[in-house]
């Protein structure tokens, strides 16, 4: 009898799990439902603010800002706090999807919206689901599994071939050259891959490849539009 009602408590923790995944994707869809165009910028919460990372990380969502999009980062210190001060200063939407860990990360001060998960998995589809471009800025492990999930996402067809930018380029050259030497030397990934990824080194150039890949998508939506009507 002890053992029927452990399981019949581990079925219980399990519903009310389910019914915490749902409130938190609930959320996170009325919070940014209307924040498009979006992008998200991932990178480092070890990144110090005298670094000149930091600076270049600011003026990227700063630039980005003035050119009318909202920022969403994963809500903490190092690289997520430099992007939304940028767009804090920009003026627009600043967004912060924060994880509860063992070790808190504290929730930075230049959000205009934030939403702490407890999930990992439902913070990752709200840091794609609404962006239509993504900023990988230098970072540790969770920034590698970023970069790798949103290239998988594409290369699957899940999302939208949308730009995947890698900020910094003597930071990223190794990952590179070791796609290439081992990846694509063992056929685990195709040529064609690597047409998914972009390479920047100056804020500015960021920003002219994200606004003339959305400007040419605003193009072929009205061209879609007038074919219909």
């Amino acid at each position: 009898m002890p053992h029927g009602y452990e399981i019949n408590d581990l079925a219980k923790e399990e519903s009310w799990r389910l019914f915490r995944i749902i409130g938190e994707l609930v959320e996170g869809f009325d919070t940014l439902s209307a924040v498009e165009p979006a992008v998200t910028i991932y990178g480092s919460a070890r990144l110090a603010v005298d670094d000149p990372l930091y600076a270049q990380t600011e003026e990227i969502a700063y630039r980005l800002g003035m050119a009318g999009f909202s920022i969403i980062t994963g809500g903490g210190p190092g690289v997520m706090e430099a992007a939304n001060k940028g767009a804090l200063r920009a003026g627009v939407n600043s967004l912060g999807l924060n994880i509860e860990l063992p070790e808190e990360q504290i929730c930075n001060t230049y959000t205009t919206k934030s939403i702490m998960f407890h999930h990992f998995f439902v913070r990752k589809v709200m840091l794609v689901k609404y962006a239509i471009a993504f900023i990988m800025i230098p970072g540790g492990l969770g920034t590698l599994d970023e970069l790798t999930e949103v290239l998988t996402l594409i290369q699957t067809h899940k999302i939208k071939p949308f730009p995947v930018v890698l900020f910094n380029s003597e930071y990223w050259q190794g990952f590179l050259s070791w796609l290439r030497s081992s990846a694509l030397a063992r056929k685990f990934i195709s040529e064609e891959d690597f047409n998914l990824l972009r390479v920047c080194d100056r804020p500015e150039e960021v920003v002219e490849m994200v606004q003339s890949w959305y400007q040419k998508q605003e193009v072929i939506g009205k061209k879609a539009l007038f074919k219909q009507s």
